[in-house]
C-alpha cells in the first residue's frame, strides 16, 4: 500500500513532523489557557467588560488562517516566518471556546452555593478559588477541548510559514499533486485530534461527575510534565546562532532549488535549517529582509517586476545587472546565477492548439471570449501578470480567472476545468499532460533567470556560505532542471534523493569537492 510505504520510509521525518505539530499546539494552548481563563473570569463578573471580550475574539475567530497570518508576518516580535508568528495565530483562534467556556461555567454555579461561602466569611478571592472554579472547571476543559481540537487541524496552515508541521506533507503533496503525501500528513492530524478529543473528554466527564477533586494532583502534575517537555522542544528547535536557514516558494521547482541549496550547505559543514513551501514571492521576500531565513532562490524578472516595481527592459544580462544593484542596496546579494531561465508558459491543452491552431499568445485573440482562464494567485494580483498581459495581447476573455494553487492548475488545464493557464516553462507536467506551449510573440515576459540570494550579513560571517553558493553558479541547465521536476512531479521520487542524486551526479562529473 503506497501510503504505509511511505510512512515506513519518511519514519524519522514524520516523527520530527509530528513533534513540531505537537509543540505548536502545545505551546499555543497552554498560552491562550493562562490568558483566557482569567479574561473569561473578568468576563463574567464584569459583565459589560465580558461583552467587550467575547466581541474581540470572536473576531479574531472570523479572520481565515491564511489571512491572519498574513495580517500577522510584518508585526515587529511576533511576526516573520517561523514558529512565532504560527503559534500567535493558533492562540488568537484557542482564545474564544476557553474565555466562552469560563464564562459560562462560572455564570452556571448556583447562587444558593455563592450565598452560602459568603456566609461562611468567604473573600471573593476565596469564593472564586475555592468554590466557584471548582464548579466550573468541567466546562472550563470542555472549552480546551474544543480549542486544542481547533488546534491540531488549523496548526496545518503552519507550514505555509515555514513553521513546520505535519502540514508540510500536505503543502508538499498539493505542490507534487502527491495524494499519499497529503494523506501521510492529514491522515496523522486528524488522529491526533480524535486522541485529544477523547482524552480531554474522559477528564471533562470526571470532573463533570465530581470526581475533579480526586484528579487535581495527577492533572497539575501531568500538565507541568508537559509543559517543562514542550519548552525543552522549543528550546531544541530554537534557531542556533551559527544556523543558516534556506526558504523556498510552495511549488515544486523552488522546493528542489531549495533542498539543493540546503544539502551543497550541509557540504561544506554549515548546519542548515529548512523552510521550504513558505508561499509565494512577497512572503519568501520579506522573510529574507526581516532575517527569519538567509538563502533561498529567485528569478530575475520576478524580482525586477514585483518586487522592485521597475519597468522590465533591456536584455538578460541588463536585467540581471539591475537585480543585482536593487538588492545590494537593500543588504542582500545575489550570490550565484544557476544556469538556467524559468519563464511563464502560456499553456492550453494540445487538442485545443490543434483545434484552434494556436501556436502564439497572440492567437489567443480568436478564442478568448469563449475560453475559461486559469492562474496561480500572486499571477492574477500582480500588475506584470493576469492584468499586463490582458493588456498587451489584447485578450477579452469573457469570464475573470480562476485564481487557484500553482500546483493545481495543469491538472486543471488538462481536465478541461479551465482552457488556458500560465505555467512553469521548465515543469515536466507539460509534455506529461500533453499541453502546448504558447509562443510570447510580442515578447511579454521579461528574463526569469534563476539566482541564488543570500543576506549579505549571512555570507560576511560565514564565509563557506559563499563558496557553497558560489559552487553553484552556472550548474544547472534547464534540462537538468526539467530531469529533476520529472522526478518528484511524475516520478513520484523525494525531493531530498532528486537533489542528493544530481549534486552526486555533478561532483563525479566535475571531479569537484562535494
Amino acid at each position: 500500500m503506497p501510503l504505509l510505504d511511505f510512512l515506513s520510509t519518511h519514519r524519522s521525518e514524520l516523527l520530527t513532523l509530528f513533534g513540531q505539530h505537537l509543540m505548536l499546539i502545545g505551546m499555543s494552548t497552554i498560552v491562550a489557557i493562562l490568558i483566557g481563563v482569567p479574561a473569561g473570569i473578568a468576563a463574567a463578573r464584569l459583565p459589560r467588560l465580558g461583552r467587550a471580550v467575547v466581541g474581540i475574539v470572536n473576531v479574531a475567530q472570523t479572520i481565515p488562517s491564511l489571512a491572519l497570518l498574513g495580517f500577522l508576518l510584518p508585526l515587529p516580535l511576533i511576526g516573520g516566518v517561523g514558529p512565532r508568528v504560527a503559534v500567535t495565530a493558533l492562540i488568537l483562534y484557542a482564545l474564544l471556546p476557553i474565555v466562552r467556556a469560563t464564562v459560562v461555567g462560572l455564570n452556571s454555579v448556583d447562587p444558593v452555593v455563592r450565598a452560602a461561602g459568603v456566609a461562611m466569611g468567604m473573600t471573593s478571592r476565596q469564593l472564586l478559588l475555592i468554590v466557584e472554579l471548582p464548579l466550573a472547571l468541567s466546562s472550563i476543559v470542555s472549552g480546551i477541548r474544543v480549542a486544542t481540537v481547533i488546534g491540531v487541524g488549523t496548526a496545518t496552515i503552519a507550514a505555509a510559514v515555514g513553521a513546520g508541521g505535519l502540514g508540510d506533507y500536505i503543502f508538499r503533496g498539493l505542490a507534487t499533486v502527491d495524494t499519499t503525501m497529503i494523506l501521510a500528513g492529514a491522515i496523522p492530524a486528524a488522529l491526533l485530534a480524535l486522541a485529544a478529543d477523547a482524552l480531554l473528554t474522559v477528564v471533562e466527564r470526571a470532573l463533570g461527575a465530581g470526581r475533579g477533586r480526586r484528579w487535581r494532583m495527577p492533572v497539575a502534575v501531568t500538565g507541568v510534565a508537559i509543559v517543562s517537555a514542550l519548552l525543552v522542544a522549543g528550546i531544541v528547535a530554537a534557531r542556533q546562532p551559527d544556523t543558516v536557514i534556506v526558504g523556498s516558494k510552495n511549488f515544486t521547482e523552488q522546493v528542489i532549488l531549495g533542498e539543493l541549496l540546503a544539502q551543497r550547505l550541509e557540504r561544506e559543514g554549515v548546519r542548515v535549517t529548512r523552510k521550504l513551501n513558505l508561499g509565494g514571492t512577497f512572503i519568501c521576500d520579506q522573510a529574507l529582509r526581516s532575517g527569519s531565513i538567509d538563502v533561498y532562490a529567485e528569478y530575475t524578472g520576478t524580482a525586477l517586476s514585483a518586487i522592485f516595481k521597475e519597468p522590465i527592459g533591456g536584455g538578460r544580462e541588463d536585467v540581471m545587472a539591475r537585480t543585482r544593484r536593487r538588492y545590494a542596496a537593500s543588504g542582500i546579494t545575489l550570490a550565484s546565477r544557476f544556469g538556467f531561465e524559468n519563464t511563464f508558459a502560456v499553456l492550453v491543452r494540445a487538442g485545443d492548439a490543434a483545434r484552434y491552431q494556436l501556436s502564439r499568445i497572440s492567437d489567443l485573440r480568436r478564442v478568448a471570449a469563449t475560453f475559461q482562464p486559469g492562474f496561480g494567485f500572486e499571477f492574477v494580483a500582480r500588475q506584470d501578470g493576469y492584468a499586463g498581459l490582458t493588456a498587451k495581447y489584447d485578450l477579452a476573455f469573457s469570464r475573470p480567472p480562476r485564481a487557484m494553487d500553482l500546483s493545481l492548475m495543469y491538472k486543471a488545464l488538462a481536465d478541461g476545468d479551465v482552457d488556458v493557464v500560465a505555467g512553469d516553462a521548465t515543469s515536466a507536467l507539460i509534455d506529461v499532460l500533453d499541453l502546448t506551449m504558447l509562443e510570447d510573440d510580442l515578447r511579454y515576459f521579461p528574463p526569469y533567470d534563476a539566482v541564488a540570494l543570500a543576506r549579505t550579513p549571512t555570507l560576511l560571517r560565514r564565509p563557506e556560505v559563499a563558496r557553497a553558493l558560489a559552487s553553484l553558479d552556472g550548474a544547472i541547465t534547464v534540462e537538468d532542471m526539467r530531469a529533476m521536476n520529472r522526478a518528484v512531479d511524475v516520478d513520484k521520487k523525494p525531493v531530498a534523493t532528486v537533489a542528493r542524486e544530481f549534486l552526486n551526479r555533478r561532483r563525479q562529473g566535475s571531479g569537484a569537492a562535494p
